[in-house]
């Protein structure tokens, strides 16, 4: 069962390890122990252990998420007053548009009852226009009548005035 080479101690060696499990535990368990102690002191040099490492990372990643909050939390309530005077800029224009529109509407009722007015005087103009074109020719030859010069007389005596007053305040 034993193979024979030319280096025979080599070979003898591994078989007699590999025949023997209590060999092959204990020298596993010594390379597991050796590793151990060499990361310990490792760490131990070092001064850090991957514990305090991932806690450190924790907490800085805890104070990033607070600033980040923070920060989260400072635009959202400048958005809210920058959305606030958004709508009140927009209610103060709603109120002059409403403004603008009422007096729109007064200025085409007022435009409307002036031009009805115009179309009133335009007709009234074109029917003398017509009265004095058709008034016979002797009437504009012949001068008018020459008025009597009287002397001056005071518009209505006091007894018509009283009159009136009289008339006014019995009805």
């Amino acid at each position: 069962m034993m193979e024979v080479r030319s280096d025979g101690t080599t070979a003898n060696v591994v078989a007699r390890i590999g025949s023997q499990p209590i060999v092959l535990a204990a020298a596993t368990l010594v390379i597991m122990v050796l590793g151990m102690g060499s990361i310990t002191l490792w760490r131990a040099y070092t001064g850090t252990s991957p514990e305090q490492e991932r806690a450190a990372s924790a907490r800085l990643l805890q104070t990033r998420t607070a600033q980040a909050s923070e920060q989260l939390v400072e635009k959202t309530k400048g958005l809210e007053a920058t959305q606030q005077e958004s709508i009140d800029q927009l209610q103060v224009v709603q109120d002059q548009l409403q403004t603008v529109k009422r007096l729109l509407t007064a200025q085409q009722t007022e435009t409307k009852r002036l031009s009805e007015q115009v179309g009133g005087l335009t007709g009234a103009i074109e029917g003398l226009r017509q009265s004095f074109a058709s008034a016979p020719s002797q009437e504009t030859s012949s001068p008018p009548p020459a008025r009597k010069k009287t002397a001056f007389r005071p518009r209505g005596g006091g007894k018509k005035v009283a009159h009136h007053k009289r008339s006014k305040s019995r009805g």
